[in-house]
């Protein structure tokens, strides 16, 4: 997954100044300026989606992120990021209550075929194949759509819920219905809370096409989703889809622990399709799809480093909230939404 033309980036690297030992350095990348889009900056690298023969952008727009901006703002970024190579967005059935698909929905319209379309089933607890396919009916409502490239159950977090969505008329079944009306394209699952939920549900031996987890140098310290889950989900040849990799909440890069490049550097550098970016403004998206597009992979020896320099902060338990969200779901949703 190396850059396939490395010195152009590498010089583009060295003029953010996070090239070599300086990518390890701790220091944080402002925000560029809207004036100060780099006209010759080449596209957000591509990446093999799984086991499937095509490829797409390595930088995912992340949707829960997209409606905290206004709907202007919204607007400008779903188009700077198609001119940046970005084709990959991210979304949920329950985002802001379903506003974030519906804004999602107004931008790409018009634009829906140069958009790799992912969003997110929701049922949890509670649903079964019928809930599930009706989430997908409004999901594609909002969204103005009549398919979805991908639609992944959302936010697997417990071994009772492995069992119910492999069990009869469970959410399995809807993503298979789906599939098979020309709904959706591919299938696959999500979770941040619990490595052996993950386990669990690939033990299964089911042709996931994808499988978000977070993917971070704190989060590989914890010897969980990086360590053990990340290998499995290559093994089976199955798209790794990163997330969390300022720890869900930016609190790492505020609290000086990572930069913004190291933690996206080190999560690229990891054998993952693409990495889903939350970002909020057109400058915070040029800024990681300018890191995105110039990408050369993280020598093994700098990641190691990053790594044991984040280890306090791992060590903390300060830093994957996302690992909370299950009691956050049942007592606080304000605060479980942070985190999904």
């Amino acid at each position: 997954m190396n850059a396939e033309n490395p010195q152009p980036r590498r010089q583009f690297l060295k003029q953010l100044g996070i090239a070599g030992a300086g990518l390890l350095a701790g220091s944080s990348l402002a925000p560029l300026r809207a004036q100060d889009k780099p006209a010759a900056l080449p596209p957000v690298q591509r990446r093999k989606f799984g086991r499937h023969d095509f490829t797409v952008s390595s930088l995912v727009l992340g949707g829960h992120a997209l409606r905290l901006a206004s709907d202007d703002e919204a607007f400008r970024m779903v188009d700077e990021a198609l001119d940046l190579g970005v084709n990959f967005f991210d979304n949920s059935w329950d985002y802001h209550g379903g506003r974030a698909e519906d804004l999602m929905g107004r931008a790409i319209e018009g634009k829906r075929d140069k958009v790799f379309l992912m969003t997110k089933l929701c049922t949890h607890d509670a649903g079964d194949k019928d809930s599930a396919m009706k989430m997908l009916e409004e999901s594609l409502k909002r969204l103005r759509t009549d398919h979805l490239d991908l639609w992944q159950l959302h936010a697997v977090a417990t071994m009772d819920q492995v069992g119910r969505a492999f069990g009869p008329n469970g959410a399995i079944e809807a993503l298979e219905l789906a599939r098979k009306q020309g709904k959706v394209r591919f299938i696959g699952f999500t979770g941040h809370t619990d490595p052996d939920v993950h386990l669990a549900m690939l033990a299964k031996g089911y042709p996931f096409d994808s499988c978000q987890l977070p993917v971070s140098a704190i989060e590989a310290n914890s010897n969980a989703f990086v360590r053990r889950v990340l290998p499995e989900l290559v093994k089976q040849r199955i798209a790794p889809l990163g997330m969390k990799s300022l720890g869900g909440d930016g609190a790492p890069v505020r609290d000086g622990v990572i930069s913004v490049p190291e933690a996206l550097m080190y999560s690229l550098s990891q054998p993952i399709t693409a990495l889903v970016s939350g970002v909020n403004s057109v400058a915070q998206l040029r800024q990681n799809a300018g890191i995105a597009a110039a990408f050369v992979a993280m020598p093994k020896e700098q990641q190691l480093a990053l790594e044991a320099r984040c280890q306090p902060a791992t060590e903390s338990n300060k830093y994957q909230p996302y690992r909370k969200w299950m009691s956050y779901r049942d007592g606080d949703a304000a605060m479980a939404a942070r985190y999904v």
